[in-house]
């Protein structure tokens, strides 16, 4: 199936409504139709996993690159919209002595998709490591798509409970596979992302095998849970109800992310600087 521009702008609402969205709205806004378009197409306009290899040398950048480093780099398709910047824009420093807020208001901002699942879990009465996981777990994203359970849980792990950084790890396996019993299910628009044929790579059925097994199973898969159903980009969470949260499980260094020799220290650093050379 080819993408075209054009045809997803006017319907997600028109130029001027994609001029208006943040590069976070427009890339769940992309990911909204993608399930819409799945809905109503033949499985014959579906790719498959070829398609979309085919399109590799199209590209300007790869699709794992993080949210950070490319205009488009929030798109799901590794395409950029003919109506989002041709440029990255100018990052406003952060604080001598970030702590997380600070990152999320100038690094991970807008997160809308981060708040609303964490916000589901709030609404839905789950403890609080678990909204403080949804609230994490994507945000490895920043720095790279690719293994962004990994990243993410590498990135959070001399900060959070040892459980936290287990459920933001393995939610990235546990997304390929449905769960009945607590009503998850494939995401359709994978189809769309990965090909209507894809096989997830042994590693990733061998870690959600392990994580199945788990005692803390159940706290990654909430997780993909909350994540299905975090996409709409009319709701707007504000940060703040997730502060005291963050200052019961969260342990914010007093030197600040970045400078304070954890072994996660250089990846804050890339994302306070990534306009760095070398």
């Amino acid at each position: 199936m080819q993408i075209e521009r054009e045809k997803i702008i006017a319907a997600i609402g028109g130029a001027k409504s994609v001029d208006a969205m943040d590069d976070e709205a427009r890339a769940e806004a992309l990911e909204d139709y993608l399930t819409k378009e799945l809905d109503e197409s033949p499985l014959a306009k579906v790719p498959t996993v070829a398609d979309l290899e085919s399109r590799i040398e199209t590209r300007a950048f790869r699709r794992g690159v993080g949210s950070l480093f490319a205009v488009g780099g929030l798109s799901p398709l590794g395409e950029r919209l003919s109506n989002e910047p041709e440029t990255v824009r100018r990052l406003p420093p952060l604080p001598a002595r970030p702590t997380l807020l600070d990152y999320f208001e100038l690094r991970f901002a807008p997160a809308r998709h981060a708040l609303q699942s964490a916000d589901r879990a709030l609404t839905h009465n789950m403890d609080e490591e678990v909204v403080l996981a949804c609230l994490l777990h994507d945000l490895g994203q920043t720095l790279i798509k690719t293994d962004h359970g990994w990243w993410g849980a590498q990135l959070f792990r001399p900060y959070v409970s040892e459980r936290v950084a287990f459920a933001i790890q393995y939610h990235q396996a546990l997304r390929f596979f449905p769960d009945p019993s607590v009503s998850y299910e494939y995401p359709e628009q994978y189809n769309f992302i990965f090909g209507r044929d894809y096989v997830p790579p042994p590693y990733i059925r061998a870690a959600y095998e392990y994580c199945r097994k788990h005692k803390w199973y159940i706290s990654a898969r909430l997780i993909t849970i909350n994540d299905l159903y975090s996409f709409d980009p009319d709701c707007v969470v504000d940060l703040s109800k997730f502060t005291d949260i963050i200052g019961r499980h969260f342990k914010q260094p007093p030197e600040g992310l970045g400078f304070d020799d954890s072994p996660s220290a250089h990846m804050w650093r890339a994302i306070s600087t990534p306009d760095t050379p070398l």
